[in-house]
Formats: structure tokens, sequence, C-alpha cells
């Protein structure tokens, strides 16, 4: 196991990041503000929702294996229900970087998603969330990542 820090490191290292769970009602979800983030940080981010042609005034895919091109890694920010065939999807396409976005409440993490993802090879952050973590930080999820911590909502080590 690595500590977060240098997981998170690796992680936004990556260019080519999908978000799934981006909602289409803007600001009705944390999907949707790390969407935002790393679009304005200079991520090519990809919005993925079965349900929607277009988020946050970009295409919107309906799932990761029509994105063009693929992606380097994802944020799982769908209910923990949706985040073991996303987890297992990431499999299938070969996708090796997933972090599953946690702040109030149980977020994203599914036990069983981080078990499939880790037993296949998957470097899997369960809990936290990007903005967490420079260069996508500020002050307020500094601050946040802090408190999370303690609480064990932002696991130590992956």
């Amino acid at each position: 196991m690595r500590a977060i820090k240098e997981a998170a490191t690796e992680f936004l290292a990556h260019k080519r990041i999908a978000v799934t769970g981006v909602s289409r009602t803007p600001g009705s979800h944390g999907g949707n503000v790390v969407y935002q983030r790393l679009r304005d940080r200079g991520y090519e981010v990809f919005a993925v929702n079965p349900n929607a042609d277009e988020v946050e005034g970009d295409v919107c895919y309906h799932d990761l294996k029509s994105i063009p091109g693929g992606v380097d890694a994802v944020v799982i920010a769908t209910s923990p229900a949706h985040a073991d065939s996303t987890m297992q999807e990431c499999h299938e396409l070969g996708i090796r970087n997933v972090w599953m976005h946690r702040s109030f409440g149980t977020g994203s993490v599914s036990d069983s998603a981080t078990r499939f993802g880790r037993e296949h090879g998957i470097t899997v952050i369960d809990g936290g969330c990007p903005l967490m973590f420079e260069p996508c930080s500020d002050g307020g999820h500094e601050a946040m990542r802090f408190v999370f911590t303690m609480t064990g909502k932002v696991p130590r080590k992956v």
C-alpha cells in the first residue's frame, strides 16, 4: 500500500480523466465540482452520465467506452451502488487509476468495487476528493482533507 498523497499525485499526473455521475443540474452534485475544477486546471476531462447528452455546456458520454481515445483515470462520483459496474468497465478498458469520491456520508465508495479493482491491478483511491490535493486543491478542500483524514473518510494509504 502507498500513502494517499503519493497515489493522489500519480492520479492527478494523468491528463485525460473521466468523471462519472456528473449531473445535468449544475451545482447539484460533487461530481460537477470535480469536473469543473479539473477542466479549469487544464485537464482533458470527460463527463459521464447515461442519462445526459450534455452537462456543464460540454458533451456528455453515456459510458466510459464511448469516450473517443479513452481515458487514463476515472473519478467515480455516483452512488456506491453504481461503483461496481464502473470498476468492472474500468478493468475491461484497461484503466488503471480510479478514485471513488467521498466527502460527506458514504460518497461513492463501495468496498466490493475497491476489492475488485485492487484484485485486478487497479490503483483505487477509496475516499476523499481529487480537489483536496495539488495541483487542484484550494484552502477549503485542504481543510476538508485534514478533517476527513481524521474521521477516516480520506484513507491514509491505498
